[in-house]
């Protein structure tokens, strides 16, 4: 049986959007020329990523002018999800708190 690809994202204590997006890219050892932001982040889930679940820990330790950030974060995540369900794929990712 083939294992499941889990990444597992850690956004404990990040102070800053910029800390957010250098977490992400070390997680899904995403290539140099990501751009970090919201787009890049999810061009590279929908076309680079092979990742079949992602848990995001650490998520509670963020200060309440991350959350915006955050729920971008989710909706790309949800749509991610959807599309892969679409075509049979794949795809969830679970919020550890």
């Amino acid at each position: 049986m083939k294992k499941q690809k889990v990444v597992t994202l850690d956004l404990s204590g990040c102070q800053s959007l910029g800390e957010i997006h250098q977490r992400i890219k070390k997680a899904f050892d995403f290539p140099d020329f990501y751009g970090e932001n919201w787009d890049a982040f999810e061009d590279m889930i929908r076309n680079e990523c092979d990742a079949e679940k992602i848990e995001i820990l650490g998520e509670c330790t963020l200060s309440e002018e991350m959350q915006p950030s955050m729920q971008i974060m989710h909706d790309i995540l949800k749509l991610a999800k959807e599309e892969s369900e679409k075509y049979g794929w794949k795809f969830d990712y679970h919020i550890v708190n």
